[in-house]
């Protein structure tokens, strides 16, 4: 590989990724809520180890059930309180709900309004990946060059200082943040995985995300 894939190769690899990634978690394909969680796995991990204590929901259900018997009692004037029934009043003429012991149906189940996130070890290999993914391309193509500088282009068009290029690409890396969560996803998650499911939001923020991209580019090439 002596040169950059064409854009259909490159097309057909991000659909690759972001469908596989998909399949295999059932979640949005994202980097920069994976750099965020990766970045606290302390206490990421710790709601981890909570949500593994009540995976089972139906075993969380009855927990709850147990304790609200507990605190307030299974029959009417068994709670705290003089004797008055723990019972909510029943309006008159109002038709009640018979009991049923039906399963209930997989729509009414907690787990299909509550999904849980990606295991925190699967979005650390996501970010191992691009990096490592990067790095064999760059040594397999012969480009790959280790270097301290953002190279001769932007020496030209922005500062050869070193110390203004630090201070530059550490304002721009924290204006980058900000405004990925401020959008609520990155150019991976809006512009990948939201595009594709063609959601609203998604595309209003990837025209943004590549608008003001073409913008900053005429002004830096063309009029600065």
């Amino acid at each position: 590989m002596s040169t950059y894939w064409p854009w259909w190769a490159g097309a057909a690899g991000l659909a690759l990724v972001t469908v596989t990634y998909t399949l295999l978690t059932d979640r949005s394909f994202g980097v920069s809520s994976a750099w965020d969680r990766v970045l606290h796995w302390r206490s990421e991990r710790r709601i981890e180890r909570m949500d593994e204590e009540f995976a089972d929901d139906r075993a969380l259900a009855d927990a709850l059930a147990a304790a609200t018997a507990e605190h307030f009692g299974t029959r009417p004037g068994s709670g705290s309180g003089s004797g008055v029934t723990t019972s909510p009043p029943v309006a008159y003429g109002k038709p009640q709900p018979l009991e049923s012991d039906s399963e209930p149906t997989p729509s009414e189940s907690p787990s299909a309004v509550s999904l849980r996130p990606v295991p925190l070890v699967t979005q650390a290999a996501l970010l191992v990946s691009i990096f490592l993914g990067g790095l064999i391309a760059a040594v397999t193509s012969g480009r790959f060059q280790l270097r301290f500088d953002m190279g001769p282009g932007f020496k030209d068009l922005v500062t050869a200082d070193p110390a203004a290029m630090i201070g530059l690409l550490f304002l721009g890396g924290v204006l980058v943040g900000f405004g990925t969560r401020l959008a609520g996803g990155c150019s991976s998650g809006h512009g990948l995985s939201g595009c594709g499911r063609l959601s609203p939001v998604s595309i209003v923020a990837t025209a943004v995300f590549f608008g003001t991209a073409v913008a900053v580019s005429f002004l830096l090439w063309k009029v600065i």
